[in-house]
């Protein structure tokens, strides 16, 4: 459009061409230019009509224009047309040389590439089928060794145990540590661990409910029931005849049961529990045991103590058999208190294990002395049973009021002949306690039922 047409034009082109420029407003202007904006209904058909005779003018110019310029723009468009021709021709070329790259590209990277990666899968399963091989031989083997070991035991009913053969209670020791082997080989149960995928492998499955489950059953039970039959006392037999051999033999059972019930107590997973527990780490299993000892020793007693006193006959030798039993538990003590824990495989650096076997006995009992726990927790039951008898009243209550004095003094004799450690139970005796708040508290168990 020249200069010349822009001027008897009277479009505003300009506000057109403008950014800014909205058709609403542009509609609302022309709607209050041509209409009082208090007249009811609004006239719509003037600003309509001037619509579209602008619509129409513009229409008039474009053809205008287009008429006058046909042949340069058409000769414009040919050589456009001739210029992408040409330039079409040129890339054409170039996208050809591009394919024959990208070809010969993908044949000497892509393809041996493709090859690589299959060949890096291949030799990734090979790998990780290596390392599993490894770990089921090496479990297998283990599990081998375990059953060996187990059939060093006896009554254990293996079918390999040799007829004749003596039972080797070191085989605790090494069937628990065994255990210990393979409990730390199915923990590292990571991607890249030594265990990963074990829990896939019928055979390893195979194993631990065949072989190992029921091994380290049979260890467990094994070593709680030596503990259970720990005996160095012989006042109960009422001789003195045991052997150096025999005691030694009875310590060493105790140790091998000690040390098992020690190897194969759980360790919470470090990643599970705080740092703090760790470093409290306890042997469950070896003081689950223990106390189990304690208890039916005092059990034991407390029983046979409230029959005797109903029936004093036999209360002498009710006496001797607890002062047998609290001979046992001092020679007990003595041996946990000399027997120190050996390294165990799964312990963390950070926790630190216990000086002996007593320490750990001791802080859970809460108690700084296993024959004055023994004496007092028996004291505390007896004065119930004491009770008992004298409320019930008859001729057990008279003979046990009648016989108070003969009662004390055996009572008396009962604590302090029982808390003399018996013979052999180390190169160094036991040290010999004050007693006498034992003896008190034991005294008064029965004679405060009686009455001063």
């Amino acid at each position: 459009m020249t200069a010349e047409e822009e001027d008897t034009s009277y479009i505003d082109y300009e506000t057109f061409l403008s950014p800014s420029f909205s058709p609403a407003t542009f509609a609302n202007s022309l709607v209050l230019t041509t209409n009082n904006p208090t007249d009811t209904p609004l006239d719509l058909s003037t600003p309509l009509s001037r619509v579209l005779f602008d619509a129409q003018e513009i229409n008039t110019h474009i053809d205008t224009l287009t008429t006058k310029s046909a042949l340069p723009l058409l000769n414009h468009t040919q050589e456009q047309a001739a210029s992408s021709a040409r330039i079409v021709q040129e890339i054409g070329s170039q996208v050809a040389s591009l394919n024959d790259g990208y070809k010969r590209l993908e044949k000497e990277v892509l393809v041996r590439y493709e090859t690589a990666e299959e060949v890096k899968a291949v030799a990734s399963r090979l790998w990780e089928t290596v390392r599993l091989g490894r770990s089921v031989g090496r479990c297998l083997q283990l599990g081998r060794q375990l059953e060996i070991q187990l059939a060093e035991l006896a009554a254990t009913g293996n079918p390999v145990k040799t007829p004749g053969q003596k039972e080797d209670h070191r085989a605790l020791v090494r069937c628990s540590n065994t255990l210990l082997s393979l409990r730390e080989l199915f923990s590292k149960n990571e991607p890249e661990g030594e265990g990963h995928g074990l829990d896939r492998i019928d055979i390893v499955r195979t194993l631990q409910n065949t072989i190992i489950n029921p091994a380290e059953r049979s260890v467990l039970a094994k070593s709680q029931q030596i503990i259970r039959e720990f005996s160095m006392s012989s006042l109960s037999t009422g001789t003195n005849t045991t052997t150096y051999a025999q005691t030694a033999d009875t310590k060493s059972r105790t140790t091998s049961a000690l040390v098992s019930l020690y190897l194969l107590s759980s360790i919470p997973i470090p990643s599970k529990v705080n740092t703090k527990k760790l470093e409290k780490w306890e042997p469950g299993l070896l003081i689950q045991a223990l106390q189990e000892y304690l208890r039916t020793a005092i059990t034991s007693s407390l029983a046979s103590l409230a029959r005797s006193l109903a029936t004093l006959p036999t209360l002498d030798r009710t006496l001797l058999e607890v002062s047998a039993r609290c001979q046992n538990i001092l020679a007990l003590e003595f041996l946990l208190s000399s027997t120190s824990p050996p390294p165990h495989l799964l312990l963390p650096s950070s926790s630190t294990p216990p000086t002996n076997f007593l320490q750990p006995l001791l802080a859970s009992l809460e108690t700084g002395s296993l024959a004055s726990y023994f004496w007092r927790t028996l004291a505390g039951g007896l004065s119930t049973k004491a009770m008992e008898i004298m409320n019930k009243g008859g001729v057990s209550a008279r003979t046990l009021r009648s016989n108070k004095n003969s009662v004390r003094d055996a009572i008396r004799e009962c604590v302090v002949r029982g808390s003399q450690a018996p013979a052999g139970i180390g190169e160094r005796k036991a040290p010999e306690g004050n007693w006498e708040r034992e003896v008190a508290v034991m005294v008064g168990s029965v004679l405060g039922a009686l009455g001063r």
